[in-house]
């Protein structure tokens, strides 16, 4: 009997798919181990800098003859020296969080005026002028707020002092005007083409057919945005809100410019004095000797831990925020 042969093609007369290689191409597996390569360079060089900021700060805390952490002056090469990081922790906090204040709500407002408000050629024009001023170098900054925004803020100063001195918070002597208020200021420009550069991708990538849905119900225009572009630019707005933190945290040279360096803590905002950890580092480290700079790297130790813990006290916040909205 003759055998019978079976068709084992598919119905159809359609010809079986052809079995992908399993074989990694070469340049996946380059591209693969650069990226990897990439990652845990990041990871060594951030170690590094750890390890050096600690070991150097170790040496000048152990000889610190105040405490490091609550000592409001700072003479590092004296014999024992003394140093502390009170005033440059305050003066870093207050002026950022003046800053964060400040410019947040103005760059999301350009963000979106820019994404959703502005004509075409408006939101060309007005996004290449807020790009080219995040490209400003910070001691243009620095000059123009030493010449022209402190004699600016007298008048501003003594208003505060009028209606609101009595808090003591906005209590003006008719000094010059080189406050954290002013660094304050001054670092809200700065960091603001950042937040809203960002800011405006962010919003700019909203779908568009949620924006259609929502006026398809009869939704007005400030309706979208609130139920669509605002949810969904949210942590977008919280990343490019922390970039600008740490630039306005680790600012030098405007600060350096502006603020008039003095080791106490003002009640008041307006009052002229103060620090922070970079313009003390700045102006410091070429007259310090071993244990001076020693002590600055200790402040600068500090520093680099803040940094740490706002980036991620804002990824903590970014993760939640995605399972609660997943």
């Amino acid at each position: 009997m003759p055998a019978i042969q079976t068709d084992s093609s598919p119905p159809g007369g359609l010809e079986p798919a052809p079995r992908r290689s399993s074989a990694v191409r070469p340049g996946d597996r380059i591209f693969s181990g650069l990226s990897k390569g990439a990652g845990i360079t990041l990871l060594v060089i951030m170690a590094a800098i750890a390890v050096f900021l600690s070991i150097r700060a170790a040496v000048a805390i152990s000889a610190n003859e105040g405490n490091f952490l609550t000592t409001f002056e700072w003479d590092a090469n004296a014999n024992p020296p003394y140093f502390g990081i009170a005033v440059l922790l305050f003066g870093t906090v207050v002026s950022s969080v003046i800053a964060m204040v400040l410019a947040v709500p103005v760059a999301v407002g350009i963000a979106l005026f820019i994404s959703h408000y502005a004509p075409r050629r408006v939101a060309g024009t007005l996004g290449y002028v807020v790009d080219l001023l995040a490209a400003v170098p910070s001691i243009i900054y620095g000059l123009w707020g030493a010449l022209f925004l402190v004699p600016q803020m007298t008048g501003l100063y003594s208003w505060l002092d009028q209606f609101f001195g009595w808090t003591g918070i906005f209590a003006y002597d008719n000094t010059p005007a080189r406050s954290l208020m002013t660094v304050g200021i001054l670092l809200a420009i700065m960091i603001l083409p950042i937040i809203t550069s960002v800011t405006r991708e962010i919003f700019k990538q909203t779908p568009k057919a949620h924006e259609e849905a929502a006026l398809a119900l009869g939704a007005t225009r400030w309706e979208v945005i609130r139920m669509t572009v605002l949810p969904f630019g949210r942590s977008g707005v919280i990343s490019a809100s922390m970039l600008g933190l740490g630039r306005a945290l680790g600012e030098t040279m405007a600060v350096a410019t502006v603020l008039s360096p003095a080791f106490l803590i003002n009640i008041s905002l307006l009052e002229s004095g103060g620090g922070t950890f970079a313009q003390n580092i700045a102006s410091q480290f070429k007259e310090a000797g071993s244990m001076g700079r020693d002590a600055l790297i200790a402040s600068g130790l500090v520093l680099f831990l803040l940094t740490l813990l706002v980036n991620g006290a804002a990824r903590l916040i970014i993760a939640r925020r995605k399972e609660f909205t997943s």
